[in-house]
């Protein structure tokens, strides 16, 4: 989530080193809103106007590319003009408007499988961006509900969105949440996140998501699953 300029900064040099160093493409990715808090007294953030500004300062800034989620159909023309990828919430994949407004940017889409639906049910989300004009498609795995405050990931889900679409991604901290496990926030074991993504790896994924903030205890949204930023760099050289 945009917390402050000055976190994005602190987040995006840090990325740019990384990814210059180790030779790898790094796309930033941060929420202008985030509409789907479990509590109503979440702070969501800076909102579309001042977040899109504070993105674009990023890219302005840093030279990386940028990646964001929309949550309302309306958002998706202004949000395109400022970012490369517009990322679809798993929780709303099967929005026909919302996927449509994306697709019909002419960038990049990123769909997030749903917590409900395997990795085969997202042929069906992949084919309404296909057929809306989408240039580009992305399916990432994030895990499904398994029972209350739990999430599990069916790694073989990662083989069958590759069969329906040529990049799969693995959301490999959000997969390790526990919503609604933290008295109206959502919990996670960071712990598990390096493993994750070697297994995902294992299974085929080309692309990788990780939440990372300087001091996840203090981060205003998915903390207790975020990555510290100072240990992010081991993670990807394990994976390459």
């Amino acid at each position: 989530m945009i917390e402050s300029a000055e976190l994005l900064d602190t987040v995006a040099e840090r990325l740019k080193a990384i990814g210059e160093r180790l030779g790898v493409e790094i796309i930033f990715k941060a929420s202008f809103d985030k509409a789907n808090r479990t509590s109503l007294r979440s702070f969501r953030g800076p909102g579309i106007d001042r977040g899109l500004r504070m993105l674009a300062d990023v890219r302005s800034k840093w030279g990386l590319k940028l990646l964001t989620d929309i949550h309302e159909a309306w958002q998706a023309q202004p949000a395109g003009e400022v970012v490369d990828v517009l990322q679809i919430p798993a929780f709303l994949c099967r929005q026909t408007d919302l996927l449509v407004a994306a697709a019909k940017t002419g960038k990049a889409v990123n769909i997030k499988k749903a917590q409900f639906l395997s990795g085969a049910d997202m042929r069906y989300p992949y084919e309404k961006a296909l057929e809306s004009g989408a240039s580009e498609i992305w399916l990432t795995e994030r895990g499904n509900s398994f029972g209350y405050n739990n999430l599990v990931v069916d790694f073989r889900n990662i083989p069958d969105m590759l069969g329906i679409a040529p990049t799969v991604i693995m959301d490999c901290t959000h997969s390790v949440q526990r919503p609604g496990a933290g008295d109206g926030t959502t919990s996670g074991n960071r712990e598990f996140v390096p493993a994750m993504a070697l297994a995902a790896k294992a299974f085929g994924a080309n692309g990788f998501f990780f939440e990372v903030h300087p001091d996840p205890d203090r981060a205003k949204s998915d903390g207790p699953n975020m990555l510290r930023l100072d240990d992010i760099e081991k993670v990807i050289e394990s994976l390459l």
